[in-house]
C-alpha cells in the first residue's frame, strides 16, 4: 500500500533535508516531483492541484525558506496537507435504530460480500450482535457465499424467503429485532456498471430499511475509476462513508487520496488482506504517516494487543524472569506474530522502514522456523542447550533445512531471550511485542 508514493516522497525529502537553506527553486522543484508522483499514483488531478497549492501557501506563510531547519518544517506541512485531503480525522461507524441498519453499496467485484463478513467480525469486537442479510439474489451463489461467511465470522444470517431485494430489505430488520440482533448489514446487489435500474432499486431499499449507514465499497486497486463510481453513487444515494478494499496489494493509493476530497464523505474502514480479521479503522493521520515513511506505531501496537493475550504475555514474562523461556514458548510467539498479518504489512508500520526493504520480506521465514522447531523432540524444545551437532543434523533433515539455518535460528533465539530479559530488568512491565 502506497509503496511507490512513499519511495517518491522519501527521495524528495532527502533532498530537502540535505540543504541547510531552501531556495524557491528547491521548493518548486520538489513540489513538481510530488505532483508527478501523485498523478502517477492515479490521484485525482483537482485533488493534486489543491494539495500542491495548500503546501505552497503554508510554506510561504511559515517563511520556510528562511527557517533554521527548513527540511523538517516542509515535511510537517506536507503531512498536515495529506491529513486534510485524507479526511482530517477518523470517523466511526454510526449506529441509529434498533436494529441499526448498515447497507453496503457498490459495483460487482468490489468485494462487498467479503467486506460484509469483515465488517460483521469487526463490529463483534465492539460488542455488536450482528446479522448478515443477502440482498444480492441475482448473482449465482451469492446467498450461499454470504451464509458461509456468516458462519466463519460467527454472526447471524438472514435466510430470505423471496428473491425481491426490496422485500428482503423490508423484512430482515424486523426479523433481526425479534431475534435480538442490534445490527443488520445488508449486502446489496452490484452490477458491472452503474445504471438507472440499479439506482432505483437501491433507493427503494433505502426507503424501507432506513439505514443509519450507506457505505460505498470501493476497490482500492482501481484508482480513479473507484472515485468516479463513488461520486456517482453519492450523487444518487447520498452515501455516508466509504470502505476501501484490497489495500494490502499493489494499490497505488489514488482512490484513498482522492475519494474524500471528491465526495466529501469519509473513508471509515480499509480492507488489508483476505482474512475476515483483515479490516482496519481508517485514520487519516496514521495513513499520512505511512505515506511519508514515518511508520504507524499506534496501529502496530493495537494489532499486537489484539493478537497477544494478556494472560499469555504475563506467563511468558514470568518464564523469562526465571530463565525458563524455551523453544516451545518461542514457537507460540511466532504463531501469534503470524496472526497479526503478513510481515511486510507489519514492517511498513515501523518508522523509517524503506518501502523497498519491505518488498523483500518473506513470510516463509516464519514457516521455516516453525518447521525447524516442530522437527525437534519435546526435550530439545524445552532444553535447547542440549542441541549438539548430531541433533542439529537430524533436525535439518527432518525440516528440509540446513544446519546453518538451525544455527542462525538458535542465535536469534538467544538474542531474543537476552533482549527480553534486558527489557524486563529495566523495570518495564509487559513484553516489547
Amino acid at each position: 500500500m502506497f509503496g511507490n508514493i512513499q519511495n517518491s516522497f522519501s527521495k524528495i525529502f532527502r533532498k530537502w533535508r540535505s540543504k541547510g537553506k531552501l531556495t524557491e527553486e528547491d521548493l518548486d522543484r520538489g513540489l513538481l516531483e510530488i505532483k508527478n508522483a501523485l498523478l502517477e499514483a492515479d490521484v485525482n488531478y483537482d485533488v493534486v492541484k489543491e494539495f500542491i497549492e495548500g503546501v505552497k501557501e503554508s510554506a510561504e506563510g511559515e517563511e520556510i525558506l528562511y527557517a533554521l531547519n527548513p527540511g523538517q518544517m516542509i515535511v510537517k506541512i506536507v503531512f498536515d496537507e495529506l491529513v486534510k485531503i485524507l479526511g482530517k480525522a477518523k470517523k466511526e461507524i454510526y449506529f441509529k435504530g434498533n436494529p441499526a441498519v448498515i447497507m453496503l453499496l457498490g459495483l460487482q467485484g468490489s468485494g462487498k460480500t467479503t467486506t460484509a463478513g469483515k465488517l460483521a467480525r469487526f463490529l463483534t469486537k465492539k460488542n455488536r450482535k450482528t446479522m448478515l442479510v443477502p440482498a444480492d439474489t441475482r448473482r449465482p451463489g451469492a446467498v450461499e457465499q454470504l451464509k458461509q461467511i456468516a458462519e466463519q465470522a460467527g454472526v447471524g444470517f438472514y435466510k430470505p424467503d423471496t428473491d425481491n431485494p426490496v422485500e428482503i430489505a423490508r423484512k430482515a430488520p424486523k426479523v433481526a429485532y425479534i431475534e435480538g440482533y442490534d445490527t443488520v448489514i445488508i449486502d446489496t446487489q452490484g452490477r458491472l456498471h452503474v445504471d438507472d435500474k440499479l439506482m432505483q432499486e437501491l433507493k427503494k431499499m433505502i426507503k424501507v430499511a432506513k439505514p443509519s449507514e450507506k457505505l460505498f465499497v470501493a476497490d482500492g486497486m482501481t484508482g480513479q475509476d473507484a472515485v468516479k463510481i463513488a461520486e456517482t453513487f453519492n450523487n444518487n444515494l447520498d452515501i455516508t462513508g466509504v470502505i476501501l478494499t484490497k489495500m494490502d496489494g499493489d494499490a497505488r493509493g489514488g482512490a484513498a487520496l482522492s475519494i474524500f476530497s471528491v465526495t466529501k464523505k469519509p473513508i471509515k474502514l480499509i480492507g488489508v488482506g483476505e482474512k475476515l480479521s483483515d479490516i482496519e479503522q481508517f485514520y487519516p493521520d496514521r495513513i499520512a504517516s505511512r505515506i511519508l515513511g514515518m511508520g504507524d506505531v499506534l496501529t502496530l501496537i493495537e494489532k499486537a494487543e489484539e493478537t497477544f493475550k494478556a494472560e499469555e504475555a504475563k506467563r511468558v514474562e514470568q518464564k523469562i524472569r526465571k530463565a525458563k523461556f524455551n523453544l516451545e514458548d518461542f514457537l507460540a510467539q511466532i504463531k501469534q506474530i503470524k496472526n497479526m498479518g503478513p510481515l511486510g504489512n507489519l514492517a511498513k508500520m515501523i518508522p523509517g522502514m524503506p518501502a523497498k526493504s519491505v518488498e523483500n520480506i518473506d513470510d516463509k521465514v516464519l514457516v521455516r522456523i516453525e518447521a525447524i522447531i516442530n522437527s525437534m523432540t519435546r526435550e530439545e524444545r524445552l532444553y535447547p542447550e542440549i542441541l549438539n551437532g548430531s541433533r542439529r543434523k537430524r533436525i535439518a533433515r527432518g525440516s528440509g533445512t540446513s544446519v546453518q539455518e538451525i544455527n542462525q535460528l538458535m542465535k536469534q533465539f538467544d538474542m531474543m531471550k537476552k533482549m527480553m530479559k534486558s527489557y524486563i530488568k529495566g523495570g518495564r512491565r509487559g513484553l516489547p511485542f
